[in-house]
């Protein structure tokens, strides 16, 4: 899969069995994060194109949040190629 930052116009390969937020920093992408598990919610993004499957039954989005496109890198696996607003995303090198 393909996941481009729609800000940055940053693109990077997705293995399906990685998370986001795995394959962003294998791109040398930072995308903001402290938990890794779903709940704190510092990854959030918006996804304005494309889908993604979970790795937890119930990630910390509201129905709402979900229905808008947001999604938690830390847990989100692209299913589909991927365009993603997170702007405070930088280059790790």
């Amino acid at each position: 899969m393909k996941i481009t930052l729609a800000g940055q116009g940053w693109m990077f390969d997705a293995d399906p069995r990685d998370t986001v937020l795995e394959a962003a920093e294998q791109a040398g992408v930072r995308l903001p994060s402290s938990c890794r598990n779903g709940t704190c919610r510092t990854c959030i993004c918006r996804s304005t194109s494309g889908t993604v499957r979970y790795k937890i039954e119930w990630p910390g989005l509201s129905l709402e949040e979900k229905r808008e496109g947001y999604i938690l890198p830390c847990v989100a696996m692209a299913a589909t190629d991927l365009v993603i607003d997170a702007p405070a995303a930088s280059q790790l090198f």
